[in-house]
């Protein structure tokens, strides 16, 4: 069995292994595959494995080999899930992988907007705590987090996780969600739509997946319903943002700040207008990237791999 790993390295820069993938085939493994060789590297191929690299239908048509279309990721927008589907190929993908690590960046994007630590970090570095005049300064307004409102727009496994964790600051939790679990542990929970959630959060987190009726979700008109004290955190996917729009909100008060980890084009242009934009802080898509969430991404893709082998697929998302 052929395997090729259109794009490896951000999956696995070297700190850890593909023996296990290695166990199951005959593997190729590219760290990166640019749109003009996708098919020249696929042929022969009975498995493709990818992360963000484009499978789409006119690819899947010239492989008359392949067979199994393996997500190194959660979200599969990737592949063309209905062209893989006519032509007889299971696609799956690895979901729940990196929620811990999400939550935990979720909440540092969040902590360093209400303290500011690397600011005071950086101000006490260059001497500024040395020439004053009191035991103590801020340069920035320092905001608790104990009595806020967190909404968190897809309430799923890592959206619950980030309530989870607001909790344990004290904070009130709304939720929006395509479909509504069961809460009724939480005492500090209600659910809301959209413009309600906007308008009653000091925070705004985001959590659901990319889908046509999500994408640019954040724009101008509904940064508008936000408090002007308000964060907005998105460690989901870029295009839920609308990243003009979002520039627009900051430079111009509407919105207190954001911290955000994923942008709309990845990587971004140079000029990308979040770069200027005031009180905010970006971090390059690195809320899955932690070597635990990896490890745990890479025995997901191997079990899924291993699992259609034994003719019993797991994780599909085009059945």
């Amino acid at each position: 069995m052929k395997i090729v790993v259109l794009d490896g390295y951000t999956l696995n820069p070297g700190d850890i292994s593909w023996e296990a993938l290695k166990n199951l085939g005959e593997v190729e493994i590219y760290d990166r595959t640019p749109p003009d060789k996708v098919l020249e590297r696929s042929m022969g191929a009975d498995v493709l494995l990818s992360n963000k690299t484009l499978v789409d239908e006119a690819v899947i048509n010239q492989l008359p080999n392949l067979k199994y279309i393996g997500v190194s990721a959660t979200g599969y927008n990737v592949i063309d899930v209905e062209a893989a589907k006519n032509k007889g190929i299971i696609v799956s993908n690895v979901p729940g992988y990196g929620t811990a690590s999400v939550v935990q960046l979720t909440f540092a994007l969040l902590l360093e907007l209400a303290q500011h630590v690397q600011q005071h970090s950086d101000s006490v570095m260059t001497g500024d705590w040395a020439r004053a005049a009191d035991f103590c300064y801020w340069n920035s307004p320092l905001v608790e987090l104990a009595g806020k409102t967190i909404g968190i727009i897809g309430f799923g496994n890592i959206g619950q996780k980030v309530g989870d964790v607001a909790t344990a600051f004290g904070m009130n939790i709304i939720g929006n969600s395509r479909t509504h679990t069961d809460q009724s542990h939480r005492k500090n929970f209600r659910w809301a739509d959209i413009p309600e959630l906007l308008e009653q959060s000091d925070v705004v987190s985001i959590h659901c997946p990319l889908f046509p009726e999500t994408k640019g979700l954040i724009n101008t008109e509904n940064l508008k319903r936000m408090k002007p004290s308000a964060f907005l955190l998105n460690t989901s996917r870029g295009p839920i943002v609308v990243d003009q729009d979002l520039a627009d909100a900051l430079n111009n008060d509407i919105i207190a700040g954001a911290g955000i980890d994923v942008l709309s084009v990845e990587p971004p242009q140079a000029d990308n207008p979040l770069f200027k934009a005031k009180n905010c802080i970006i971090t390059p898509h690195i809320a899955w990237a932690t070597k635990e969430a990896r490890t745990r991404l890479m025995e997901t893709v191997v079990s899924n791999l291993a699992a259609f082998i034994n003719g019993s697929p797991v994780n599909v998302v085009n059945k």
